[in-house]
C-alpha cells in the first residue's frame, strides 16, 4: 500500500510536494482504510492544475520497473523550472514492513536510487555505481545511466516471492492505469483487462454477476463479438451502445480484477460519460469489497465530494500558481466536520482548486 509520496520538479510540480495517504483521526468510513493507510484518493481542480500529473507520478514507477521497452524521462521534468533534477520518494507498507524508494533523474539519465526496508538501506545507486546489500553480503555493480538499477536487480536476481522486496514488486506489478476519457488501459503484469481480452479469457460471468447484483437493465453476451442484451430490445453490438455504457464496460474488468486480487487502480477523468450514481457505485464497490487495493482518481464530478462516499483525508484539490507550479490542499487540513457538505464548501472556495471564469 502506498502511504506517502514526495515529488519535486516533476511536470507541473516545481516545488517539493507531499501527498500523504495515511488516515487521519476521522472515525467514519473505516471501510475506506486498510490499517493506517487509505484505500486511495480523489484529486479535483481546474483543467491543467496537476491532477493527471499526480496519477502519472504513481504510474511512472510501474513503467520504469516493468515495461520491457523502457520509459523515456524527457516528458517528466518541470519545463518552467531552473532545476535540472527531478526527484520522487515513494513510501509503502507491505506485510507490516516499511519500504521507501527514492529516485532522482535528469532528462536523459538516472542519477540516484535508494531502497530502504524498515530503515535499512538494501539498494543504493549513485550515477553509474550501484550497491546491493544481499543479506550480510555487499554486491557492487556498474550500471548504465539509462538503466534503472532496481529494475536490473529484479530481473537478474529474481527477488524471491517470499522476500519483502519480491512481495512489494509483485504488488506494484498489479498497477492498472486507465484514461477514461479515451478508454486507454495500461497494465504491467500481462493481464488482459480490455473488455474484449477479459471476456475472451474469463467469460462474461463475473461482469454479469456485478450487473445483476446492482440491477442494471442489461447483461453482456459474447458471440463473435460483445453485445448488450436488454429485455425487449434484444442484443445490441457494443459498438452501437451509448458512450456511457461503453465506458462502463471498458473500466469494469479493471475494477473487478483489482478489487478481487489487490493492487493500485489509477483512473484519469474518472466518471467520464458515467452517471453520477454510477460513479458513486463503483467507488463504494472498491472501498467496501477490496482489501489490499487503492483507487487514485481525478475527476470534475463534485458530487463525489461527500462524507458519505469519501473521507476528507481522501480528497485533494489542486490549482496552478503560475511560475510556482501546482499546489495542492488536502480537504482534511481544514478539519471539516462529518455533518458539513464538502461539495458546497468546495464550490464556495473553502478548499481551493476552484476555477474562476468571468461570465
Amino acid at each position: 500500500m502506498l502511504k506517502k509520496m514526495t515529488i519535486k520538479n516533476f511536470k507541473c510540480f516545481k516545488n517539493e510536494t507531499v501527498l500523504d495517504f495515511r488516515k487521519t483521526n476521522y472515525k467514519f468510513l473505516e471501510q475506506n482504510t486498510c490499517g493506517k493507510v487509505l484505500k486511495g484518493a480523489l484529486f479535483v481542480g481546474d483543467h491543467a492544475s496537476g491532477k493527471t500529473a499526480v496519477l502519472q507520478s504513481v504510474k511512472l514507477l510501474a513503467e520504469l520497473l516493468f515495461w520491457e521497452r523502457g520509459c523515456g524521462l524527457a516528458p517528466y521534468p518541470c519545463t518552467f523550472s531552473k532545476e535540472h533534477i527531478s526527484s520522487m520518494t515513494y513510501e509503502f507498507e507491505t506485510d507490516g514492513h516499511e519500504l521507501t524508494y527514492f529516485l532522482a533523474f535528469s532528462v536523459n539519465a538516472f542519477l540516484e536510487e535508494k531502497l530502504r526496508i524498515d530503515g535499512r538501506t538494501v539498494v543504493e545507486r549513485l550515477g553509474k555505481k550501484g550497491k546491493w546489500m544481499k543479506g550480510t553480503e555487499t554486491v557492487l555493480c556498474d550500471v548504465e545511466d539509462s538503466v534503472l538499477f532496481l529494475k536490473e536487480l529484479s530481473m537478474k536476481t529474481e527477488f524471491s516471492s517470499g522476500d519483502i522486496e519480491g512481495k512489494w514488486l509483485a504488488c506494484l506489478k498489479k498497477t492498472v492505469y486507465i484514461d477514461a476519457s479515451d478508454r486507454r488501459i495500461a497494465v504491467f503484469d500481462g493481464q488482459g483487462l480490455s473488455a474484449g481480452k477479459y471476456i475472451e479469457t474469463y467469460g462474461t460471468e463475473e461482469i454479469n454477476d456485478f450487473l445483476r447484483e446492482h440491477q442494471f437493465p442489461f447483461l453482456i453476451r459474447y458471440c463473435e463479438g460483445i453485445f448488450f442484451e436488454r429485455e425487449g430490445t434484444g442484443m445490441i453490438p457494443a459498438s452501437m451502445e451509448s458512450s456511457g455504457n461503453r465506458t462502463l464496460l471498458n473500466i469494469l474488468p479493471a475494477v473487478l480484477s483489482v478489487t478481487r486480487r489487490g493492487g493500485v487502480l489509477l483512473v484519469d477523468s474518472f466518471g467520464s460519460n458515467l452517471h453520477n450514481r454510477l460513479e458513486e457505485l463503483l467507488i463504494r464497490y472498491i472501498m467496501e469489497r477490496g482489501t489490499r487495493v487503492q483507487l487514485f482518481m481525478s475527476s470534475h464530478s463534485t458530487n463525489l465530494l461527500s462524507n458519505s462516499l469519501l473521507r476528507p483525508d481522501q480528497i485533494y484539490s489542486l490549482e496552478m500558481r503560475g511560475s510556482e507550479g501546482s499546489r495542492l490542499q488536502r480537504f482534511s487540513d481544514q478539519q471539516p466536520r462529518i455533518a458539513q457538505n464538502l461539495e458546497k464548501m468546495y464550490l464556495n472556495g473553502t478548499f481551493g482548486g476552484l476555477p474562476e471564469y468571468k461570465s
